[in-house]
């Protein structure tokens, strides 16, 4: 009978706790939202599948020794996993369209008003009884506004480790929810007229100007934000190797192999923070109410700003590519077309829309480097 006893308490059966079945089932969902709607596969597969693999008892992935725990130690808790990733993400990017058109910076800047209007929100969350984030959590909180999935994680575990499940989930669903959110929000501060206006095509941008622009951007940055360079620099780093046309195997190794090894690791290791003593909290309701406020505040601050240059323009923006400033490459820049094509058959904008979409990813990176020099 005793050993019986023994046996018993060694399975998994025996010392499941509510919280950990709650977030195996947070885990699942994930999966579902990968698998069935489509939504992020790439990462909110692995995450979910890491939630699960975390909150089974006795099974120590993520205890000193696990699997999950080397994987988070080695690629988040350094910061190498984010750093790999922003470096495939440059190697998959044209800034042709920015370059020409660079008024698409204003665009991409724009967007970014939705971290620093949530990182006071999340101070002011404080007021209410069982939140108590600090300046450094309320920055990393804010981040998620950028709808960049890597930046948030960066920034997260340099200044909020404890937070990283609950922000990097909030980041990453709001960036596969971008079909339903953005929409709504560009409509209403929009007109018919303004929604159904054609922007002229793009001029050729040259090789010489494709290789110059990520150094330039490099430069700027190490001289104005040295705290951004960690990030900026792997994603010029990247988009050097795409445009230099000398190490093409390179440039697609980036683009594939290692980009996709990396997002395996890091979807596991964000997904091992989803621990049901960590996420369920009072504070991870805060932090997701406080993403959906970032990200609807920075898609409307991007179409505000686009409607000021149609204005200066003379009526030759769009002002739905403001929309595009957020950083969810491409996924926003084909919501701005999908919903330009709605107003007008003849209005593609999706070349228009990827300038302040690369401009928001550069803008992302730029407001992590400012957080952390601020408060890290």
């Amino acid at each position: 009978m005793e050993k019986l006893t023994i046996l018993w308490q060694s399975t998994a059966l025996a010392n499941f706790q509510g919280g950990q079945l709650i977030m195996m089932a947070v885990g699942l969902l994930l999966l579902y939202l990968a698998i069935v709607r489509k939504y992020e596969p790439l990462l909110l597969l692995p995450i979910g599948f890491g939630a699960i693999l975390t909150n089974i008892p006795l099974a120590g992935f993520s205890e000193p020794g696990g699997l999950l725990y080397y994987i988070y130690e080695v690629g988040i808790e350094s910061g190498v996993f984010p750093l790999l990733i922003f470096m495939g993400v440059g190697a998959m990017t044209d800034f042709g369209a920015l370059i020409a058109n660079p008024r698409m910076l204003w665009l991409g800047a724009a967007a970014q008003f939705g971290i620093f209007a949530t990182l006071f929100g999340a101070i002011l969350l404080n007021l209410i009884p069982g939140f108590d984030f600090s300046l450094k959590d309320a920055s990393a909180i804010a981040i998620i506004g950028g709808a960049d999935g890597p930046t948030a994680i960066f920034l997260a575990s340099k200044l909020a480790p404890e937070l990283l499940g609950a922000i990097a989930v909030a980041a990453y669903s709001y960036m596969a929810l971008v079909p339903i959110i953005q929409p709504p929000i560009m409509k209403a501060l929009t007109t018919q007229a303004e929604r159904e206006i054609q922007m002229e095509q793009l001029r050729t941008v040259s090789k010489r100007e494709k290789i110059i622009f990520p150094l330039a951007v490099l430069l700027l940055t190490i001289l104005f934000l040295p705290t951004a360079t960690p990030l900026v620099g792997m994603f010029c780093l990247g988009n050097l190797m795409r445009e230099c046309g000398v190490v093409e195997r390179l440039s697609k190794t980036a683009q594939n192999e290692l980009i996709n090894i990396v997002t395996i690791f890091l979807g596991l290791a964000v997904g091992s923070k989803l621990s049901a003593d960590k996420f369920l909290t009072l504070e991870t309701l805060g932090i997701l109410g406080l993403g959906a406020l970032a990200f609807s505040i920075g898609t409307a601050a991007g179409v505000l700003m686009a409607k000021l240059l149609n204005r200066m323009s003379g009526g030759k923006v769009n002002p739905l590519i403001g929309a595009a400033g957020v950083s969810a490459v491409p996924m926003a820049a084909r919501v701005v077309n999908k919903v330009g094509l709605e107003a007008n058959p003849h209005n593609f904008l999706l070349m228009h829309a990827m300038g302040p979409n690369v401009a928001g990813v550069l803008g992302s990176a730029v407001a992590a480097g400012i957080l952390l020099a601020l408060v890290g």
